[in-house]
């Protein structure tokens, strides 16, 4: 493999690696939220213990999400000089409030949050641990906003000298209709595996409370039939609204992508009506679009793309000679090219890649929707569900969610290939901003210090991996114990019981830490 692919490589195993950790932290962190302000409101126990019981598994996921995403920044330094110089006027500005306003905003609360158990109001408290969650997703606005200027560049012009992107608009930046359909897309998402978390670890806490005779009327049985109904119904909401998002995001699409959608569809000649794509086998792995054939469903696709049951949808061999003519149908013989100077340019992305991840991300999604609905009804009227299929099959499908995201970060990236920056269809030919991926990676660096950094990289990400595996798997296991250290809001004396805690376990400033860890 040369440079690029190498380092192709390295960003999409580092990035899917951090992006795991992304959804969780967002949607986790709004029902840790939902559970303090529930406890907050009522004094019921309960809430409380959801409160610090999820809070944990959020600090955790929160810690490793920060540690994984800030190699995201070096890489462009190390592998991506040239992609860094051409967006950077547009970059900067994100990135900067990204970490200036969100992440610290974020991160400060969060500490105060941590630290504030039994040292500040319980109102004020709460708000601490809003102020985190909404930075979270302030902060993820602005990558989402950076990220989808890449698919839909707006709000600049070309400056002559440079013949880089110069920032005119930050407004339109901000306000692109690719990334509001994104970030809305992408929050819905997180809250489906906060969902399935939930789900998942809440049905096998009752299932082992339930072979071991616990009762079913104290509090920590209140604990994790709140947790199961809570995620059940949000994995289900967040679903259908996945699936609302994900519809202007495909009419998006095939406005400013035609190629991706089509991609998506293996869709080899235009077809008015077109039919969505429900099974395709051939030659998908080698592009040879002719030689993939599908079970369809008529219509379906002029539906998703236009709204409507007619409209014909561009096939991708008509748009790879539209493309061609239109951006050259080979790379220019350009040093800043590398390998790829003079070769002919493909245009349509890796069809087994587009084709399955889609499919992946839809199926993961409705799977977890359908765990959650397993979920309400084997709780319904108070019941506890013991099938081992069942349970172990929820827990497991804790996963899907993840997967979900996963295959549609990948099916967005890999789509618009082979641009690192998507021309705007919207805008004239003479005034487009566009840049290949092939002339993107740093001229400096060789295929040998890339391969190194991927390898290091591999081994560390790894090794982090263990330890998010072993601290999750620990927390969960051990459950809810019974005044488990942390300070309640409204400070209590050394030595006197807390009657916040069950037990009325007595509290002391030494261990705070107790509920960060």
């Amino acid at each position: 493999m040369d440079v690029l692919d190498i380092a192709r490589w390295q960003f999409g195993i580092t990035t899917v690696y951090h992006f795991l950790m992304v959804p969780l932290t967002i949607g986790l962190g709004i029902l840790v939220a939902v559970m303090h302000t529930m406890w907050v409101r009522t004094d019921k126990p309960e809430w409380l213990r959801m409160t610090r019981f999820w809070g944990r598994i959020y600090l955790i996921n929160f810690v490793l999400g920060v540690a994984t995403g800030l190699v995201q920044e070096f890489q462009f330094g190390l592998a991506w000089s040239e992609y860094s110089r051409f967006v950077g006027d547009v970059f900067g500005s994100l990135l900067a409030l990204e970490a200036l306003l969100a992440f610290f905003l974020e991160s400060t609360f969060l500490g105060l949050w941590i630290f504030g158990w039994g040292r500040i109001p319980k109102k004020v408290h709460l708000a601490t641990l809003w102020a985190a969650v909404i930075g979270s997703i302030v902060s993820a606005y602005f990558i989402i906003a950076a990220n989808s200027w890449m698919q839909h560049p707006v709000g600049v012009v070309t400056d002559d000298a440079t013949g880089r992107p110069q920032q005119v608009d930050f407004l339109a930046v901000l306000t692109n209709n690719t990334a509001l359909a994104a970030f809305s897309h992408t929050i819905v998402a997180a809250l489906m595996v906060a969902g399935a978390a939930l789900v998942g670890v809440g049905l096998w806490h009752l299932r082992k409370r339930k072979l071991a005779g616990a009762p079913t009327t104290d509090v920590d049985h209140s604990v994790w039939r709140r947790s199961v109904r809570l995620g059940g119904w949000v994995s289900i909401a967040a679903f259908m609204l996945t699936a609302v998002t994900g519809d202007v995001q495909g009419k998006l699409m095939y406005e400013q992508q035609p190629l991706k959608m089509s991609s998506a569809e293996a869709l080899c000649t235009t077809e008015a009506p077109a039919p969505f794509s429900i099974f395709a086998f051939g030659k998908l792995g080698s592009n040879e679009c002719d030689d993939v054939h599908s079970w369809t469903v008529p219509y379906l696709l002029s539906y998703l793309a236009h709204g409507d049951f007619s409209t014909a949808v561009p096939g991708v061999n008509e748009l790879q000679q539209e493309y061609a003519a239109a951006y050259g149908a080979t790379y220019p013989d350009d040093p800043s090219f590398g390998d790829k100077a003079g070769e002919p340019i493909d245009y349509t992305p890796v069809l087994a890649v587009t084709y399955w991840n889609f499919r992946l991300m839809i199926g993961m999604g409705m799977l977890s929707a359908g765990v959650g609905a397993y979920a309400l009804w084997a709780t319904r009227r108070g019941r506890v569900p013991t099938n081992p299929l069942a349970v172990y099959g929820s827990l497991a499908a804790v996963a899907a969610p993840f997967v979900a995201n996963a295959a549609g970060w990948v099916f967005t990236e890999m789509g618009r290939q082979p641009f690192v920056v998507y021309p705007n269809p919207d805008v004239p030919r003479a005034d487009q901003v566009y840049f290949f991926t092939a002339q993107a990676v740093s001229p400096g660096v060789s295929a040998g210090e890339v391969l190194t950094s991927l390898s290091t990289l591999t081994v560390l990400y790894g090794a982090l991996a263990v330890v998010e595996a072993w601290l999750l798997v620990r927390f969960v296991r051990r459950g809810i114990t019974t005044g488990d250290g942390a300070p309640t809001p409204g400070h209590t004396p050394e030595g006197t019981p807390d009657d916040d805690l069950p037990g009325g376990r007595d509290q002391t400033d030494d261990d705070v830490l107790s509920f960060a860890y």
